[in-house]
């Protein structure tokens, strides 16, 4: 009785110091966890974001569209990532998003949410798997709402996604915290426009507040969404810095790691 006594004294003058130290271990022994997501396959990101992320020993999550053109045209390319240790996540066969009920001009009739069952889109779920799988040989992998829709008609079909994949990024802003945050619509921070400077500031924020944050980036440098170089390279540059304390990893490891350790 009297050892609990003197451990309960213990803890209690150690204060929130020691809290909060011991809260900085549960990102794989970091103070939070950062994912760089890559969306649609494009040009630039195997030009501009893989280079810049293997210069400094970084690894991204890439989220493929199956039918995006540099599948066809640099495939090699995209093998390559996956062998170095990027992820190849599934992002649809055709990116399907809902078009007329949200008012979207720009989605085509035939891949229209609105129109689609969930078999459609499992189905999809199901050959986007596939592809990759032909691409990097990997049974594990995320996945990316596309436009962050959920719902297949009225329908959702997060349930199947569940049963494809150890976790699903959303389009929701926020940080996402250890023991909370969904495993299918994890919060993200959109890289559009934002500068180095306002992006670290987001991650010495996860970092005060033990998080996780993911930021969706699409074009680097060019293309359309675009974030500019120089700005990706100081983000970059920051985690380099802080390796120590910021653990950077593809998505698919860090919600493997939640699954196991979250109780």
């Amino acid at each position: 009785m009297k050892n609990i006594i003197l451990t309960v004294s213990l803890f209690m003058l150690a204060g929130p110091g020691f809290m909060a130290s011991a809260q900085k271990k549960i990102w794989n022994g970091k103070e939070c966890a950062v994912v760089l997501t890559y969306d649609d396959a494009l040009d630039v990101q195997l030009d501009n974001v893989i280079p810049a992320l293997d210069k400094r020993g970084l690894k991204g999550t890439f989220y493929l569209p199956g039918e995006a053109k540099t599948l066809y045209t640099r495939l090699s390319d995209w093998r390559k990532a996956a062998a170095e240790g990027h992820e190849l996540g599934n992002h649809t066969m055709f990116h399907p998003c809902h078009g007329k009920s949200k008012k979207r001009k720009w989605v085509k009739p035939d891949y229209d949410l609105d129109n689609y069952s969930v078999k459609r889109i499992t189905d999809e779920l199901i050959a986007g798997n596939t592809l990759l799988k032909a691409i990097d040989g990997k049974t594990e992998r995320t996945f990316a709402y596309t436009c962050g829709d959920t719902t297949a008609g009225n329908e959702s079909f997060v349930n199947e996604v569940k049963k494809l994949f150890s976790g699903a990024r959303g389009t929701q802003y926020g940080l996402n915290y250890f023991k909370t945050f969904d495993l299918y619509n994890i919060k993200i921070f959109g890289a559009k426009g934002k500068t180095g400077e306002e992006m670290t500031e987001l991650v010495k924020k996860a970092q005060k507040e033990n998080a996780l944050v993911v930021f969706l980036f699409h074009g680097v440098g060019g293309a359309y969404l675009v974030t500019d170089t120089e700005e990706h390279n100081k983000l970059l540059d920051y985690l380099n810095d802080n390796k120590d304390k910021i653990w950077t990893a593809p998505m698919v490891e860090v919600t493997e790691y939640v699954k196991k350790h979250r109780k």
